[in-house]
């Protein structure tokens, strides 16, 4: 199959999975009575399933890259920790699709600006205003989604 269609495919798979991640974990929450308790039990059993998976596909870290990392590549496990503890919080305040679309506009705001400075060695995309149009259309939905 196509790297181009499994890529697609495993993000709107992923996107999809995104959407039942803010009520499970809020529920989580309320039961362990703490957003931040529903995000450490939700990134353990993360850990135990990536464990898992590593062994079953046998894949081992190349050590002396990982060494050679910005600090920065080290940081992508507190963005996820930051993403689970406030879908936790705002799924019960907000509701479902307002938690995500807040959290897509927010995704889309910041990846116009990294996308346009290469960050991290990602493919420079300058920020443009067809691009700001689609990021100013994202905020649009996101107050018809709240009003709705």
């Amino acid at each position: 199959m196509n790297p181009t269609v499994i890529a697609i495919l495993a993000v709107i798979v992923g996107g999809a999975l995104t959407a039942l991640q803010g009520p499970t974990n809020a529920r989580l929450s309320a039961a362990v009575a703490s957003p931040v308790n529903a995000a450490l039990i939700s990134f353990a059993i993360g850990t135990v399933a990536l464990l898992a998976l590593a062994a079953v596909l046998q894949t081992k870290p190349d050590m002396a890259a990982t060494r050679a990392l910005p600090p920065a590549a080290w940081l992508g496990g507190l963005y996820g920790a930051v993403f689970v503890v406030a879908s936790a919080y705002a799924v019960p305040r907000l509701g479902v699709a307002t938690t995500i679309v807040l959290m897509v506009a927010g995704q889309m705001m910041l990846s116009l600006i990294l996308d346009h400075f290469g960050f991290m060695g990602v493919p420079k995309q300058p920020i443009t205003l067809t691009r700001l149009a689609g990021v100013a259309m994202l905020v649009g939905g996101v107050l018809l989604v709240r009003k709705g």
